[in-house]
């Protein structure tokens, strides 16, 4: 009996419908809190009791919590791990990769990267570059550089976050404290002239912070959604940021405003969606 109950706390797998329809759960539960059964399934097109399992594997995963009738997010600093990250920007984050790897020169050169989906975009743009040392945090990103053989890659200890697959807390803040970079690139989950460029945890706050301290130049990743945005938790203030990289969905206030912190504002042109798309 023991063994059948580790086995079904397992994420099971799942279609790629499915796991598309359950990241939409998170991504609508980070901008409105709670939502009703019926509600979602008229924005899904499904029967509620389609959504009704769903929300039952999110629960049974830790990611949410069901409610009579529907669902809530799970506390004020929940965020989406990045297995179930949302992909609709998918295609902004590989031209955002592009553009901040043109910023990276070429030869002996090393390079922080923070964890994230849009880091890990600017790694794949580099796996072909020669005497590059990738120093990092992240887990995901670490196992995948670890295959280009051009590329050296060292890891941080410490800590493993299991929503973003970071190391993070003291022993990963002493690596990062101890090795100089000359280039940090920061993903993030807001960037805004009030906030800075934020996080949800504390603790992952403070191991990229340290990461950025020790950089002769730091750059920040980040789709249009995450600017003018701000989470609980800053990693750095834009005195400390040398770059962003967007894409023209950012709002354009928001990009001056960085701007005029004295920050070098990189903006990358979407292809125009087609009626369909929208």
């Amino acid at each position: 009996m023991a063994q059948k109950n580790s086995y079904r706390a397992r994420p099971r797998a799942v279609s790629a419908k499915r796991s598309e329809r359950m990241r939409l759960i998170l991504s609508l539960l980070q901008q409105h809190s709670t939502r009703s059964l019926q509600s979602m399934a008229a924005d899904f097109g499904v029967s509620t009791a389609t959504l009704r399992r769903d929300i039952a594997e999110l629960d049974e995963q830790g990611l949410l919590v069901r409610t009579h009738g529907g669902a809530r997010k799970r506390d004020s600093r929940s965020e989406i791990p990045v297995r179930m990250r949302d992909t609709r920007f998918r295609e902004s984050k590989e031209l955002i990769a592009q553009r901040a790897a043109e910023l990276i020169p070429v030869g002996p050169y090393s390079l922080a990267l923070s964890g994230g989906t849009t880091t890990a975009e600017v790694a794949r743009e580099l796996r072909h570059r020669s005497g590059l040392t990738i120093v990092t945090n992240s887990l995901t990103i670490a196992m995948e550089c670890a295959v280009w053989p051009r590329l050296r890659v060292v890891i941080t200890g410490g800590v493993v976050r299991q929503s973003s697959f970071e190391a993070v807390g003291s022993l990963s803040e002493h690596i990062f404290t101890a090795v100089s970079v000359d280039t940090a690139i920061l993903g993030t989950d807001g960037i805004s002239a009030s906030g800075g460029v934020t996080t949800h945890d504390e603790t992952e706050a403070r191991t990229n912070h340290a990461m950025v301290a020790k950089a002769q130049r730091v750059i920040v990743v980040a789709d249009g959604s995450k600017i003018g945005q701000a989470t609980s938790a800053r990693m750095a203030g834009l005195d400390e940021i040398d770059d962003l990289v967007t894409d023209s969905d950012a709002d354009p206030e928001a990009l001056r405003s960085i701007a005029d912190a004295d920050v070098a504002v990189h903006v990358v042109d979407l292809p125009a969606r087609s009626q369909s798309d929208s």
